[in-house]
């Protein structure tokens, strides 16, 4: 069975920085396309940012761009999206999810049939 577990996630003041992780259970990610979800209260869940397997490739939401960074860790057993200039719009519950599906956008979510449990990251003065 594979899992994802998310971590990092809190409350943080406006304009500052967050670091969330995405961990594999019982396996590691190294063969896997991951994205970042998020699901702000009474929104539906939207594609945040994406990397390949092999770190080679990433996509950001518009309103990600510039201020997220997604990426991979050297053994690959782990996949990090940096939070900076965070906003009070940024408060969400983040997923991280393995795409099983590919062709077509990768924020769709019928692309991912392996989420993570959630991580609320809360932003606000």
């Amino acid at each position: 069975q594979l899992q994802l577990v998310e971590s990092g996630g809190g409350w943080m003041q406006p304009g500052g920085s967050l670091r969330l992780s995405c961990a594999a259970s019982g396996f590691t990610l190294d063969y896997y396309d991951i994205a970042w979800f998020r699901r702000a209260p009474g929104k539906e869940r939207e594609g945040v940012s994406y990397i390949s397997s092999s770190g080679d490739r990433t996509s950001y939401a518009n309103s990600a761009k510039g201020r997220f960074t997604i990426s991979r860790n050297n053994a690959k057993t782990a996949v990090y999206l940096h939070m900076n200039s965070l906003k009070p719009e940024d408060t969400a519950i983040y997923y991280c999810a393995l795409r099983t599906r590919f062709g077509g956008s990768w924020s769709l979510e019928d692309k991912y049939d392996y989420w993570g449990q959630g991580t609320q990251v809360t932003v606000s003065s």
